[in-house]
């Protein structure tokens, strides 16, 4: 028995990251959404998500009833690096892998993480995996005439500072850290 965990939505500007497990055997399928704040600035520096992917992981395997015996395969995003770890410390080397997820897991985890996105009244492109760059241009320009929707930013990279709609973010977090 095999239980695969990956993510969606680390690279895109808009919401959280969903994280997945798949239990190859049944098709079995659940996931946990890693909050958008956790891409956002004071938790971002600090990498924070790195530790609560790694309890995600963890609760995603309760979840699941994770058996004596079974393997996980675990996607080779960076995200992961801390929950690998700490698995490899609780399960031991031997049921641990890093993979490249692919099939039925990546397509089930995308499509709850587009589902989300799609709640908070986006639409994606089609082609957001082949053109990732238009992808995150048309989410900016999204959040540019949804001004309100700002809060589902990932707004923690210093290089959206670039932009006139994080610049004035980044100027109040600046002037927060000085008092």
């Amino acid at each position: 028995m095999t239980i695969i965990v990956d993510d969606a939505g680390v690279g895109d500007l808009l919401f959280g990251v969903v994280i997945g497990a798949f239990r190859v055997e049944t098709r079995e399928f659940t996931y946990k959404i890693l909050d958008v704040k956790y891409f956002q600035t004071k938790k971002f520096s600090k990498k924070e998500y790195l530790t609560r992917a790694s309890e995600i992981v963890l609760e995603l395997l309760g979840k699941m009833e994770l058996k004596a015996d079974e393997s996980i395969h675990i996607c080779k995003s960076y995200l992961f690096d801390e929950a690998v770890k700490d698995l490899k410390k609780m399960h031991g080397e031997d049921r641990i892998g890093r993979v490249k997820v692919t099939g039925e897991p990546q397509f089930l985890t995308e499509t709850a993480y587009l589902d989300e996105v799609r709640n908070l009244g986006y639409e994606p492109l089609k082609e957001r995996d082949a053109k990732r760059a238009k992808s995150f241009f048309h989410m900016m320009n999204w959040l540019k005439k949804n001004p309100d929707k700002l809060k589902f930013a990932k707004n923690g990279w210093p290089r959206l500072s670039r932009y006139r709609l994080f610049r004035s973010q980044s100027q109040a977090r600046a002037s927060s850290h000085k008092k």
